[in-house]
């Protein structure tokens, strides 16, 4: 994988349930941030880590977690 890509990550929202798609920026090691969730709209606490050989880890949140 070329560590300057974006991927495309699906994952449940915590609140509503729902499959939702999120893109993941493959150039950024750690990050944590919050998405709205585009079925229900609350906000979801994302935090991502990419490891040395491009596999993923992303865990959804909600923001009392």
């Amino acid at each position: 994988m070329n560590h300057f890509e974006q991927e495309i990550v699906k994952d449940y929202c915590p609140y509503c349930g729902e499959l939702i798609e999120l893109l993941i920026d493959c150039s950024i090691g750690v990050q944590e941030y919050i998405e709205d969730c585009y079925v229900c709209c609350r906000p979801i606490q994302v935090a991502t880590s990419i490891t040395e050989d491009g596999n993923h880890n992303v865990i959804l949140s909600d923001e009392n977690s």
